[in-house]
């Protein structure tokens, strides 16, 4: 028993004098609060971005929906302009201006239909490819 009381002993001069001076307890304050300190610094950070992100998603939703609003009042505008009229009108009831003629035109004949074939198959150019461009490229093939 004696040997057990001598180890306790010699623990707790131990703990008192090396492990629990001053300088010691001090140091390992100093050491929590650096970790506290980084904790919540990361924290922040980590918080203030995620805000960063919210706002510039949000900002970019408002200059989308700002801009789909000038485009309705600009529809809204034209809807309302004598052009558009002029043009629903013309469209809708087949009216037509004061010395206007309206000119119908026969359809193509065979003839044109194929002579715009013929002028219209031109040939068409094949792009080099990647590799053979950079084969070009490095060695001038």
């Amino acid at each position: 028993m004696s040997s057990l009381s001598h180890h306790l002993r010699r623990l707790y001069f131990r703990l008192k004098h090396y492990y629990l001076s001053r300088d010691n307890v001090i140091f390992f304050v100093a050491i929590l609060l650096c970790i506290f300190w980084t904790y919540s610094s990361i924290s922040a950070m980590s918080r203030n971005w995620e805000l960063s992100q919210k706002i510039a998603t949000r900002s970019r939703e408002l200059a989308l929906l700002r801009l789909e609003v000038d485009t309705m009042e600009l529809e809204n505008e034209y809807y309302r302009s004598d052009e558009y009229a002029e043009l629903s009108a013309r469209a809708k009831q087949n009216k037509q201006l004061e010395g206007e003629h309206l000119v119908y035109l026969p359809e193509n004949s065979d003839s044109a239909k194929a002579q715009s074939k013929t002028t219209s198959s031109e040939p068409t150019v094949v792009a080099p490819s990647n590799f053979s461009q950079w084969m070009s490229f490095l060695f001038g093939v």
